[in-house]
């Protein structure tokens, strides 16, 4: 039986580390940073994750759902505050369709114990990869508490270990190896809203709420201890960004601002502002996901994105169960199967990226405009009366498996319709809904 190692126990490594304990390979996972269950070392960004379909996807295979459905909190709808405080509510699906809220700190233990159930699987902690050695197989790694050096065969290895991987970093010096690395111009902090006087959550819980800001927004995702995690994403650079809010009365004149009905909520506001970091946000391509026919990168490690479709988990939860699958296709030959998952796939990672940032000038610029709301009414009426001519394209990633590049396809030939029929009715003053659809039903032929 081959030895498998997998570099990094997030929320990717950890969950394929289980899927290949479960068909009696042997694993080595070895992860730079302390288990988390003990040293209580947060995992990593700490952004809520927004899990959907391809998420309970790769859990099902694992025998999870149910237990991530325990604390994981349905939201159906997103809910859009404006400056005076004024809500509108917009569903992300057709009924009962929705995403979930789930901590990644509570989900990645879930699954480091789910695969420390597995005697064929142990894990070392505090190892960092010192070094990549190709040829000879060897991973060397030294340990961070005690400095100890070592050494690490393997037969085949995969390289979950994030945005910064070592190991995609070693393949960045093999031959016809392309690599990009972008950071946007914003980053995030995040402030925590406690619960009221009865630890109960002070907004609506079942949603995702959204500030959109033009240029920036601030976000909050539920949790259920009663707190919501709230996210603010600004530029690093311009008025306002988190180069100017360098003074308490500059943060509290911007929260006046953009975010008063915040302020009552969160009311120390101010000190978590200094208190708390503000990080950044970076999106990572390359290719191919694979070196030869034993190494393959998955999740962050392959197509690290930005977090404004939710989808950075799902995406990375997804490589697991398309590779597993096609493993199981064919006998789990991973010389024939590595090489064949890096070349379909790699659109998908590519696609996804795109969406991601795509979404973020929808939340920031669009969730507020009128237009953008008549137009998602239309297309969740459409998707209503003739689901199997329209599928919107968020419902295309977030609610099916349809790959990512062919879902970013039909959201450019649905752009298309969509100008045309709101050239017809809402710019000209028509904001006849079923009108509306009569038109966009006669554009799709029926």
């Amino acid at each position: 039986m081959q030895h498998i190692v997998v570099a990094g126990a997030g929320l990717v490594g950890s969950l394929w580390a289980t899927l290949l304990g479960s068909k009696g390979y042997k694993v080595t996972v070895v992860e730079r940073r302390p288990d988390m269950r003990k040293a209580n070392i947060p995992a990593g960004r700490s952004i809520n994750l927004a899990l959907s379909d391809r998420g309970w996807w790769a859990l099902e295979l694992c025998n999870l759902k149910e237990e991530v459905k325990s604390f994981a909190i349905p939201m159906f709808v997103r809910t859009m505050h404006d400056k005076q405080g004024n809500l509108t509510r917009q569903p992300y699906g057709r009924e009962n369709e929705a995403i979930y809220s789930v901590s990644r700190g509570a989900l990645n233990k879930l699954l480091l114990s789910k695969a420390e159930t597995d005697p064929d699987i142990e894990f070392r902690f505090s190892e960092r990869i010192t070094q990549l050695d190709i040829e000879n197989k060897i991973l060397h790694l030294k340990n961070e508490e005690t400095g100890n050096e070592s050494a690490l065969h393997y037969d085949v290895l995969f390289g979950c270990d994030g945005a910064y991987s070592a190991v995609r970093h070693r393949l960045q010096f093999t031959d016809r190896f392309t690599y990009s690395q972008t950071y946007i111009d914003h980053g995030y902090k995040e402030l925590n809203m406690l619960p009221d006087a009865e630890g109960k959550h002070k907004m609506d819980v079942n949603t995702l709420h959204i500030w959109p800001r033009g240029e920036f927004m601030m976000i909050a995702l539920p949790n259920p201890d009663g707190t919501f995690t709230c996210t603010l994403f600004l530029g690093w650079e311009g008025n306002p960004s988190f180069t100017n809010l360098n003074t308490e009365s500059e943060v509290q004149s911007f929260f006046e601002e953009y975010f008063p009905d915040l302020i009552p909520l969160i009311p120390d506001y101010k000190e978590q502002f200094f208190q708390n970091p503000s990080s950044s946000l970076m999106m990572v391509k390359c290719k191919p996901w694979n070196h030869g026919k034993n190494i393959q990168l998955l999740g962050d490690a392959a197509h690290a994105i930005v977090p404004f479709y939710g989808q950075g988990m799902n995406a990375g939860f997804e490589d697991c169960s398309i590779l597993y699958n096609m493993l199981e296709e064919h006998q789990w030959d991973f010389e024939t199967v590595l090489p064949a998952f890096s070349k379909s796939h790699q659109a998908d990672g590519e696609a996804i990226a795109d969406l991601a940032m795509r979404n973020f000038v929808e939340m920031r610029d669009l969730t507020a405009d009128p237009e953008f709301l008549f137009r998602k009414k239309v297309e969740r009426l459409a998707h209503e009366s003739f689901p199997e001519k329209w599928v919107p394209l968020y419902s295309m990633v977030t609610f099916s498996h349809t790959p990512y590049h062919v879902a970013k396809k039909e959201g450019e030939k649905q752009d298309e319709i969509m100008h045309d029929v709101l050239n017809k009715t809402f710019r000209i003053g028509n904001t006849d809904e079923q009108y509306a659809l009569e038109i966009l039903k006669n554009n799709l032929g029926n």
